[in-house]
Parts: structure tokens; sequence; C-alpha cells
């Protein structure tokens, strides 16, 4: 099926429900989820063309649930970091076979951890006013070296939104607008690098119907969630999502 023997195929078709629920509750994680798990069973190149198109209409669904309007206003107000996203995506993809990806995940997941357990213990980090296009910048910035490669861009922009106590509604449209911004550029990057190709490109479309019914029904337990649930389960997540990437890294570094 699609390249795979059954068994793989169906794992990934429910990592990716699975996937796709996350994101519906919390507004981020899809891919990350998916990398870490994906790249058990698949060639690295393979696990990062699967999540594309997932990626890219599941971000549709969440950039445009309030409305283009909402939407387009959450462009203005961060163009800065989806500017430094989509440039750096298409500077780090091209170096995708290049690059140790043990490191890259080492360190990103390091300091995702170190923050939201940080957040957790009740000691908030609040990033001052006067630095906050500063921080914008550098989080697209290694948002965007990190996504060409892994095809995860959305923890810096997540501290980001955290740090300058972004409202739940805000937080999880800027989210999509900026995943939206990356994925297509992801796409067209990697249909460029050769990653996303023919024998790749039909498991990622197929992939695409979990991660939007994972997506819907997501979207309706976020609904029930208060500012503190969000904001706890969120900053949870992060600290397992951080782990799993670290754990991802010392896996590569080892073998």
């Amino acid at each position: 099926m699609f390249g795979l023997d059954s068994s793989t195929f169906w794992f990934v078709f429910a990592v990716t429900l699975f996937a796709g629920f996350v994101k519906g509750a919390v507004g981020f994680a899809m891919p990350m989820i998916m990398m870490s798990a994906f790249a058990s069973v698949l060639p690295p190149q393979v696990a990062l063309a699967a999540l594309i198109l997932p990626t890219l209409v599941t971000n549709v669904m969440q950039a445009g649930r309030q409305g283009m309007g909402a939407a387009w206003g959450s462009v203005r107000r961060y163009r800065w970091h989806i500017a430094m996203v989509g440039l750096f995506i298409l500077i780090s993809a091209a170096f995708v076979t290049a690059v140790p990806q043990s490191l890259m995940y080492l360190l990103l997941g390091v300091p995702i951890v170190a923050f939201a357990i940080w957040q957790l213990s009740g000691r908030p980090l609040v990033l001052p006013i006067h630095h906050a296009r500063r921080a914008e910048i550098v989080t697209g910035i290694i948002g965007g070296l990190y996504g060409g490669i892994s095809g995860i861009w959305g923890p810096p922009l997540i501290v980001y939104l955290l740090s300058v106590g972004a409202p739940k509604d805000e937080q999880m449209r800027v989210q999509g607008v900026v995943f939206l911004m990356g994925a297509v550029v992801l796409t067209f990057a990697h249909l460029g690098s050769g990653v996303l190709n023919a024998q790749t490109l039909p498991l990622s479309a197929v992939l695409v119907l979990p991660g939007v019914v994972g997506m819907i029904l997501g979207l309706r337990v976020h609904d029930r969630l208060d500012v503190a649930q969000f904001r706890r389960w969120t900053l949870v997540l992060l600290v397992f999502s951080g782990l799993n990437l670290v754990r991802r890294g010392l896996e590569l570094l080892a073998g």
C-alpha cells in the first residue's frame, strides 16, 4: 500500500489521525508527532514527505477558522516571523541531506523542554516589549532553519506566543497562519529538492484524510478548554514533544 507493507501503512495512518486530533485541540504538534513516529518505521526523507500535505491542509483549516479578515490581521501583525520562517525554510531545505539531523533535534528539543518546565513551575518568562520584534525575527529564523530539514517549525513560534501572553483564540489563529505559510513554502521547497516526488506524493495525499478527521475531532475538544487549561496542556505537550526530539536526536547520534 503506497510502497509500504500493510502494518506500516496502518500505523502511519493511525499516527496521522492522532496527530490531527492533537493539532485541533491545542493548535500545534502535528508534524512533531508525525515526524518522530514516522522516523521509527520510514526512511527520514520519506517520513518528511509523508507529513507535508496533511500539514498543509489542516493548516488551511486552522488559519481560516475565524475568517479571512482575522487571518490577514495575523499576517500583518506577525509578518516578520512569517517572512523569516519562509525564507529560512527555503534555505535549509536545500541542505536536507547534508545537515546532521541528530544535532538539529537536540538543539531544538533541549530549549523547548527547559522553557516549558520553567513555565509549568509557575515562573513565567515574559519577553520585554522592546525586545519583542527581535524575538519575533529570531524565533522565525530558528523555526525556518529547522523546518526545511525536519518539517518542524512550530515550537519557536509557540515559545514566542506564550512569552508575550497571546490570548487563546489569537494563539490558535496565528499558529494556523504561520504554519500554513510555512507549509506552502515547505511543499514547494521539497518539490524542488526531490523529497516530495512521484513515489512519496501519493502517501502524503492519502494521509490528508486521517489528518482532517483528527483535526475536526480535536477542534471540538479545543472549544471546551478554558484559557488556563489551554495554556497548561500546551506546556505539557511541549515538554513531551521536546523530550521526544531529544530522544530522537540521541538515537540518531548513537546510531
